[in-house]
């Protein structure tokens, strides 16, 4: 029985409600006044039920599909602005004792070469992606326990988080690994990572116990309810998502979202971040096995998760095209990989060695190509890790966004990582059209104190300081915390603060 309260995978996502869902909407999707109605609703950025957003996704009359793209677009921009985070994947390992099917580090493929990083060459990628301008990583490994034990994973966290190169750092770290058991969430939660982040894969419970035959990963149950282990070790940030392609797209759409309100109905907030990966080519993968997603229901589906979900965050990765990204981050996209290399070892390496990747990357642009590509496209490209740093997670962070008043420090500081980046690491032509964006943006910042103190902070860093970052508690009209010009600052290794 369907239960979003409830401890259970098969009662959170229960499968007679998803069936029930979809039924609804193929009823209901042709009712012009209730799809009206949804959109309604919609507007007020409260969020939809999963049973709505089914009938949104179904819905096929011309007019309202433009208003439902429409309508995405707008609650993006009331929450995000014109921002766009960067970030980069930090691939650890390869070896994997799973066997899922759709993916190339499978243990019985025998054809890719098996790697792992030691802390030497972790240091050494985090070095090299420091150079080119990166803040905020996503380390990735395999499950093998005998290869990439949880002890190996942290020691990786403090070795990233102890990088000083040109007085620069990665002050980010979200870590995408297995399922795992309460203790070792603590764990990680201890060595400071960010975000926890996990991919259900597919909802569909035969369909991933087919598609997971062997391994740890095999059991839907323990694979499903790590939200809720991670949640109790303290991991208050964590990042779900699909692999779209393994399951009808319609059934994920409403898993994702049946997920979504169990944490919410469970632990008070729900994921800070939504992923939506298409299933790409890899080593012994070919998409004609699976049902691969067309561009048009994927940008769709970008745009109904958008409405049902207004303050969590949006991944698309280098798996999608430049094209595809585009389309999406004008309906919903918030957060996006750029100069990405999905095999281990890769940013060390001048030419591209992909034969350890887990897939093949679409967009192959360096990092400075993305972000003047943002910057031509109106988005301002943002490396900010300021709420992380200041401990503002999970309900704290969620807390603010839906009030409104994070946006008093999230253009500000985006403004600020993008001045850093131009100082440190730009081209002459990105740098131009970056300072044309700042320039242009903060004209966009009501006249007052903090526009006054963006205005001073970025000054700040073109000559030299960094991390100068605006909090929450800096409030206009000088209250709050913004009299004892508190910065945003964490410091995790060894090593001399940024300033």
């Amino acid at each position: 029985m369907y239960n979003p309260k409830s401890a259970h995978a098969e009662e959170f996502i229960d499968h007679q409600e998803v069936l029930d869902s979809l039924e609804e909407a193929a009823r209901e999707s042709g009712n012009h006044q209730r799809v009206l109605e949804i959109l309604e609703k919609a507007a007020l950025c409260k969020g939809l039920t999963h049973r709505e957003a089914a009938i949104l996704m179904d819905c096929n009359e011309p007019g309202l599909e433009e208003k439902i793209y429409s309508l995405a677009a707008s609650i993006k921009h009331r929450f995000y602005g014109n921002r766009i985070v960067l970030f980069a994947p930090l691939y650890l390992s390869n070896y994997c004792i799973n066997g899922c099917t759709y993916c190339p580090y499978h243990a019985k493929n025998r054809t890719i070469p098996r790697r792992k990083l030691s802390q030497q060459e972790i240091e050494e990628e985090v070095r090299a992606l420091i150079r080119i301008g990166h803040k905020r990583l996503a380390v990735e490994a395999g499950e093998d326990p005998r290869h990439n034990p949880l002890e190996y994973i942290i020691d990786s966290i403090h070795t990233i988080y102890g990088v000083r190169e040109g007085g620069n750092s990665i002050r980010r770290v979200n870590v995408n690994i297995a399922a795992t058991d309460v203790d070792s969430y603590r764990k990680l939660h201890e060595a400071g990572i960010g975000t926890y982040i996990l991919f259900q894969e597919t909802y569909n419970k035969e369909n991933y116990q087919r598609l997971h035959p062997t391994g740890p990963k095999s059991n839907y149950e323990w694979h499903t309810e790590a939200m809720d282990r991670a949640q109790e070790g303290g991991c208050d940030d964590v990042g779900i998502g699909v692999l779209f392609g393994l399951s009808s797209y319609r059934y994920e759409l409403v898993g994702l979202l049946m997920h979504a309100e169990h944490l919410e109905a469970r632990w008070g907030v729900g994921p800070h971040t939504i992923s939506v990966p298409r299933i790409c080519p890899a080593d012994d993968i070919s998409v004609n096995d699976f049902d691969a997603l067309p561009d048009a229901i994927f940008h769709k589906l970008v745009a109904v998760l958008r409405i049902a979900v207004p303050y969590t965050g949006m991944i698309v990765s280098t798996r999608e095209s430049q094209r595809m990204r585009e389309q999406l981050l004008n309906c919903g996209i918030s957060q996006i990989s750029g100069g990405s290399r999905t095999s281990v070892g890769g940013y060390t390496t001048e030419e591209r060695h992909d034969e350890t990747a887990q897939f093949d990357v679409s967009d192959t642009r360096p990092l400075d190509e993305v972000v003047r590509w943002l910057l031509e496209q109106d988005h301002i490209p943002s490396f900010c890790t300021a709420c992380y740093r200041e401990g503002r997670t999970g309900d704290r962070f969620m807390s603010l966004c839906k009030s409104g008043k994070i946006t008093y420090c999230c253009t500000p500081n985006a403004l600020m990582t993008l001045k850093e980046y131009l100082m440190d690491y730009a081209s002459p032509a990105t740098r131009a059209e970056g300072e044309r964006m700042i320039a242009k943006s903060l004209t966009d910042i009501p006249e007052g104190r903090i526009r006054e103190i963006a205005i001073e902070r970025l000054k700040r860093i073109e000559n030299g300081e960094r991390q100068r970052q605006i909090h929450a508690g800096e409030r206009p009209g000088g209250t709050g915390s913004l009299a004892g010009e508190r910065i945003a600052r964490h410091d995790h290794g060894p090593g001399p603060e940024s300033h």
